[in-house]
């Protein structure tokens, strides 16, 4: 199996709290933290593809709000 663009949108749709390669790897059968790690860094996924790859799939609402953020905390400070 190879891990696609779709599943990673996929993932961060219907994960409501741990957004992590680990997190997702424990998930898909028959795909590798490390698969997922090298893909993420050969694929170029900006904020803008990922939104048009789910924006369709998104109810939108006026007091609702989705927040793309590419911070990476130092693991002394993350929980």
């Amino acid at each position: 199996m190879k891990f696609s663009k779709l599943d990673y949108c996929q993932y961060l749709l219907s994960s409501q709290i741990n957004y992590t390669i680990t997190n997702l790897a424990e998930h898909i059968k028959k795909i590798s933290h490390d698969q997922i790690n090298r893909y993420l860094r050969t694929e170029k996924l900006s904020p803008r593809l990922l939104w048009e790859n789910v924006k369709p799939l998104i109810q939108s609402h006026h007091q609702g709000y989705i927040i793309f953020a590419d911070t990476v905390l130092d693991k002394r400070y993350s929980q």
